[in-house]
Formats: structure tokens, sequence, C-alpha cells
């Protein structure tokens, strides 16, 4: 479920519609599906976004759904994904994205910084966070329960349940880290992955999201100065440059036996690159005038 929200946050009102349109059908298709009776509890902490009252706003085809707080203050004790499976989490993703970074500016001039700014984003992210979340093992899963459930940890058939030591992966980061120039050791991974570990409150979120707009409008004030630079450098090359296109595009738009093929290529340069340049150009003119 995709909803809008100019904070980015999940509010009471979208936490209680994804319970009544998500959850609720989704769980209970699983039940009918495999013969099971409809009977769920669903297990959650005290977050201000999970109202106390959510049992009254389900759906009446949902109330077969029982609704159940943990204790206040004790999520990092007893939340099975706070029992290791998120920090595990963090883990592998720290490595499978070193490993990509590597892949990528190995043998090249690439910066780390430019591999951020220019190979690595949303869809890169998710393609690596699904990497990591498929190769999570049951053991490790199930393991998470431990302090909720013991009797579903007792009932399997492995022997020292426990979660498998994580220290190889991290000293697979070290290494990685080390090849690319990094000043890094065993101890800064392990404060990577607490860094996050305890939930920001309301304050904390508003002076973050207050910081990141700042950040935001400097680094726009930063880039339009340099585009300012580059145009007063270069707008007679560029207004070149941009006839000569003007040329070219005709041409092959005339005499180019796919006319459709041409018109794709043509619009297709104008939008990725010449409009940059014609921006350059026509903001080079105002300042000169």
């Amino acid at each position: 479920m995709w909803r809008s929200n100019n904070k980015a946050w999940v509010t009471r009102d979208l936490f209680t519609d994804w319970i009544n349109e998500v959850f609720g059908t989704s769980v209970k298709k699983y039940l009918l599906e495999m013969n099971l009776p409809l009977h769920v509890l669903r297990v959650m902490d005290n977050a201000p976004t999970h109202p106390l009252d959510l049992q009254n706003d389900l759906l009446e085809e949902f109330k077969f759904i029982r609704i159940q707080f943990l204790p206040p203050n004790t999520t990092p004790l007893l939340q099975p994904m706070d029992q290791q499976v998120i920090s595990n989490f963090k883990k592998l993703y720290t490595k499978v994205l070193f490993e990509r970074c590597f892949e990528v500016t190995e043998g090249t001039n690439l910066t780390l910084r430019e591999f951020w700014k220019y190979h690595f984003h949303i869809v890169a992210c998710l393609k690596v966070i699904e990497k990591v979340w498929e190769g999570d093992t049951k053991r490790t899963l199930t393991s998470a329960w431990k302090k909720l459930w013991l009797e579903s940890i007792v009932e399997c058939d492995f022997e020292g349940f426990e979660i498998v030591p994580v220290e190889p992966v991290v000293n697979e980061i070290v290494s990685l880290a080390k090849i690319m120039g990094l000043e890094v050791d065993n101890s800064d991974i392990d404060e990577l992955v607490e860094e996050h570990i305890q939930e920001l409150t309301t304050e904390e979120l508003m002076e973050f999201h207050c910081v990141s707009q700042q950040e935001v409008v400097e680094e726009s004030l930063s880039e339009e100065e340099q585009e300012v630079t580059a145009k007063q450098e270069s707008s007679g090359t560029i207004g070149e440059m941009l006839k000569a296109w003007e040329t070219v595009a005709s041409y092959t738009e005339k005499h180019h036996p796919n006319k459709a093929v041409a018109m794709h290529a043509t619009n297709l340069f104008n939008d990725m690159l010449c409009h940059i340049f014609t921006k350059f150009s026509s903001i080079g003119k105002n300042k000169c005038l």
C-alpha cells in the first residue's frame, strides 16, 4: 500500500488503513487457503503511530484479529526484529553494498562520492535490500522469537538454536573498505550498525527534517553558483554547439528512413543533454543584459 505523506512518516490513520486494507486481507486469505481457523494475534510495540484503541478500528470482517501491545519501554528487549535480526541485516546490507561499490569503482577513476551520486539510486538500493533479505536464514528469523515465544524455538529441530555469528561478515566489510582506501575497523562497523537502534522522538525527527531541508537548500545554492560560473565561461561555445545540433537534428529528421526512430532519438538527446545547455545559454544572456 502506497500513500503520500509530506513528512514521510507513518501516521495513526495510515497505520489503521494498512491494518484493514493490507494486513487483515492478507492474513485472512492465507488462513483460508491453508484451511486454518480464523484466529490471529497481532503483537505490536507502543509506537506513537500505533493507536491503543486499534482493536475497535478493525473492520467487522477482521474482528478475529486480536491486537496485543508489548509493555512500555520493552521493545528493544522483546520485539523479534530487535533480537539481532535488524543488526544482522544491516551488516549484510553493508557487505553487499561495499561489494557493489568495489565492482563499479575497481579499475576506474571513479571516487566514492561519484559512486554515491551517479551509480547508486533507489532501484539499486532496493536490489541490494532484496538480495540481503533473500539471504537471511530461517534460523535467524525463527531464533528472533525466543524471548516472546520460546515454544516455537524448542519445537524446532535445530540444535543449539542460536543466531549464526556475524564476525566473518564484519571482517569482510572491513577488508572491502580497506581495499577502497577507507580507514575502518570492526568497532566502526559495530558503531554503524548500532547507531540508529533507538527510535527517534518526534522532536528529533522534526530537527532531522529541518536540518535535511537546510542542507538541500545550501546544496542547491552551491550548484546554482557553479552553473552561473559555467555559463559565463562557455556561453559562446554552448551557442555554437546548440546551432550545430539543430543542423544535425533537422537533417536526421528529414532524411532518416524511419521517422519515428529519428524523432525519438532527437527528442531523447534534447531531453537528456541539450536542455541543460539551453538553460545555461539563456541565463548567460540574461546575465549579460
